[in-house]
């Protein structure tokens, strides 16, 4: 047969353009999409052949070849799969949207369906091609007929057909690498082994590179063994009752590249109407990058036990960015580029699985290996803290997994929302908590009516506490309460409700004094029934920011951050109160005495001083007065 010159089907030639223009990314996925092609024709000869065994002689070994020559800037991709004839050449390469993998599924019954693994979009994908080639060779045969053919093509609006004679089986595509200045080296050995190390390391036939020729000392071409590429294992697409302990946690390095064990994981495969496998893992310590912006997090995605890519957010949730592992799932939809995950229910679906997996791994480690999992939540407890003003669907499996100090654990233990409940004694209503500085939390003032009582409280001192508590608001049918806000409901005796409200009569005199001199500072001044040894304390009011999230703020860059006025609140039982209201009394001047009780509060709570210098002399002035 002479040589029929076609044209491109117009859409081929857009796509060709878009192609040479770097529709991908970059321009290595191109060796990835070859691989993927000729496993798809694997996969089809070896289908194929469960019905007609003549399309596979008995010994035939299904593989890949890869061999490249670097002085004519060559490489060659080489399967034994079921290979195309002439109408299958124009049909696939030369008009778009008419894959053979394609057509091939669409022709299958619905009940054969699952009995085929394919992935190709032979005839998008095959394009990148034309980012590195100049031309562009296929040389196959079709299992099952005698007459091989020849298509060629230089990417531009045209290609040829022609017969030409194939003894073997198969595909054999050149590629004619381009020589300009800025094109890669594709026929680098150690590229060509990355590229596929990277992409295809899991594909289920061998892969093999086949070294070109060197001379030896003699000047005398020595032959090199051909090497195997793609020797690594798809653990998640065993069985879990097949893989051992140390296999999980061997694989576990060659995905996270930790160097340590993972705290524990989750392996699962989804069947029904969707399809996937997934193998996650939860780290033992938080990864060095973790509060990075730029840091890459999600899963390594993969179709077809192919690469396609390494941080696949859309999988993962922000507060779960800990997580490492895989996914894998047949029915993904991806672009021509096989990089951009197209939004959808399917991924939708998987995200949610994901999600439970980690959360159920989580929960079995918190009820079975308790001490395990408070070293974990020490390591990244605050990064999962993040999903409760991230979301609002997992927040009663995030409730469970919390874990705080408080007023009754023991240096290093933690406590469980579940646990407070249980061991809160009778009167108590609401589950109590403190938020502040780590180094000032424990010695609060606020705490010394909670510790007469016998209430716990728990003790937050992570910055994203603040933000977490303004959606946890309830555990069961238990309301939580900032003890640094408003009043404590208390349960009193008649003698202590009449004591608050005599000393209110009592210290109203000196409270009047003391918002006098403070005004500028404080809200309101107001006699405390939470105190018991401290001389007075700074509360909070419902409507106003806290002093946690306003240095948090600060912190954060936010240098207009209004100012709240606080509550301050005194103990009348204490002896500095009791001379105070004496002096106030006696109408005598205050002196220092407001500043330094200021100034007491704030340090009590762990928050600065607005002026550090006045207030030593005003302590100052005071102590020279006591010894004199």
């Amino acid at each position: 047969m002479a040589t029929e010159k076609m044209e491109f089907q117009t859409e081929v030639r857009d796509m060709l353009n878009l192609m040479i223009n770097s529709l991908y990314s970059n321009k290595e996925i191109f060796l990835r999409e070859l691989v993927s092609n000729a496993a798809d024709a694997l996969d089809k000869r070896r289908f194929l052949s469960l019905s007609d065994s003549s399309l596979l002689p008995t010994g035939t070994q299904l593989r890949i070849d890869i061999d490249v020559n670097k002085d004519q800037k060559k490489l060659t991709i080489t399967d034994n799969g079921i290979g195309m004839n002439k109408e299958d050449l124009i049909n696939c390469l030369g008009t778009i949207a008419r894959s053979g993998t394609k057509n091939f599924i669409k022709n299958l019954k619905d009940s054969d369906k699952s009995s085929v693994d394919l992935i190709g979009q032979f005839g998008v994908g095959f394009y990148s091609i034309f980012m590195v080639a100049k031309k562009v060779e296929v040389l196959t045969l079709k299992a099952g007929e005698t007459q091989g053919y020849l298509w060629t093509s230089e990417g531009t609006g045209e290609f040829e057909i022609s017969e030409c004679p194939r003894n073997e089986v198969g595909t054999k595509i050149t590629l004619y690498l381009k020589d300009d200045e800025d094109s890669e080296d594709f026929t680098s050995e150690w590229r060509i082994k990355d590229i596929v190390k990277k992409y295809s390391g899991f594909v289920n036939y061998g892969i093999f590179f086949h070294p070109e020729p060197t001379k030896n000392d003699k000047g005398e071409l020595e032959v090199k063994d051909e090497e195997r590429l793609n020797d690594k294992t798809a653990l998640w697409r065993q069985s879990e009752k097949d893989v051992k302990e140390e296999e999980y946690k061997e694989f576990y390095n060659v995905i996270g590249h930790d160097g340590g064990e993972p705290a524990c994981w989750s392996h699962s495969h989804a069947e029904g109407s969707l399809e996937f496998w997934s193998l996650v893992y939860i780290p033992s310590k938080a990864p060095y990058n973790i509060w990075q912006n730029d840091a890459l997090h999600g899963l390594k995605l993969y179709v077809k036990k192919t690469f396609i890519m390494d941080d696949c957010k859309d999988l993962l949730p922000p507060w779960l960015r800990f997580v490492r592992g895989v996914v894998e799932s047949e029915d993904l939809p991806l672009n021509v580029s096989r990089e951009i995950l197209q939004s959808n229910k399917i991924v939708t679906n998987i995200r949610k699985h994901v999600i439970k997996k980690v959360l159920d791994a989580l929960q079995n480690m918190a009820d079975k290996e308790a001490d395990k999992y408070t070293a974990w939540w020490k390591e990244l407890g605050m990064v999962l803290k993040e999903g409760f003003y991230m979301n609002w669907e997992h927040l009663d499996e995030l409730k469970k997994l919390l874990r705080f100090e408080s007023t009754n654990t023991a240096d290093g233990a933690l406590v469980s929302l579940d646990e407070y409940v249980k061991r809160m004694p009778e009167g108590q209503k609401e589950i109590y908590y403190l938020i502040g500085d780590k180094n000032a939390v424990k010695s609060n003032p606020m705490l010394e009516a909670f510790k007469a009582k016998g209430y716990e409280v728990l003790l937050m001192s992570d910055g994203i506490d603040e933000f977490m508590m303004s959606s946890l608001t309830e555990f069961g049918d238990k309301k939580f309460h900032d003890i640094s806000r408003g009043d404590v409901d208390f349960e009193k005796t008649e003698d202590e409700k009449k004591a608050e409200e005599a000393n209110k009569g009592i210290f109203k005199g000196l409270c009047e004094n003391l918002q006098k001199v403070l005004d500028e500072d404080i809200k309101e001044v107001r006699v405390s029934s939470r105190l018991k040894d401290s001389p007075c304390c700074l509360v909070t009011s419902d409507d106003a920011m806290s002093a946690q999230m306003e240095r948090m703020m600060k912190a954060m860059g936010q240098a207009n951050v209004p100012k709240s006025k606080r509550i301050l609140e005194i103990n009348p039982t204490h002896p500095i109160c009791e001379m105070l209201k004496a002096k106030a009394e006696a109408k005598e001047d205050l002196g220092d005495w407001p500043k330094a009780l200021y100034g007491q509060a704030l340090l009590a709570e762990g928050s600065p001083l607005p002026n550090p210098a006045e207030y030593v002399a005003a302590i100052t002035k005071l102590l020279t007065a006591a010894a004199k």
